[in-house]
């Protein structure tokens, strides 16, 4: 597939259970993502959990699923479900989205 200097681009599609909402989990991530260079998005849906979408090389990908097991101080994360997808390279940044439909 190629990518930045010949490294492996991914994609995962994050789902994140736990007290994750109204705790800065979506905009401390997006400052991760950032640091770390990958594209995506973050929301959070009416079940409480929040859903991402991130792609970059491999192990920046890696690097902020492990982030997203502990999220921001405030944040208690039960459980993370990651599915790994085709990579699109169809994001620009990283944004927080404020609706899930």
């Amino acid at each position: 597939m190629g990518g930045e200097q010949g490294k492996e681009m991914v994609r995962a599609h994050l789902r994140i259970y736990g007290l994750v909402q109204g705790v800065f989990f979506r905009s401390t991530m997006r400052s991760v993502a950032y640091r770390l260079g990958v594209t995506g998005w973050v929301r959070n849906l009416p079940d409480g959990s929040v859903e991402a979408v991130v792609e970059g090389p491999k192990e920046a990908v890696e690097e902020i699923i492990r982030w997203a097991h502990r999220g921001p101080p405030a944040a208690r994360v039960e459980r993370v479900e990651v599915k790994w997808e085709p990579y699109k390279g169809e994001f620009k940044g990283f944004k927080i989205r404020y609706a899930w439909w």
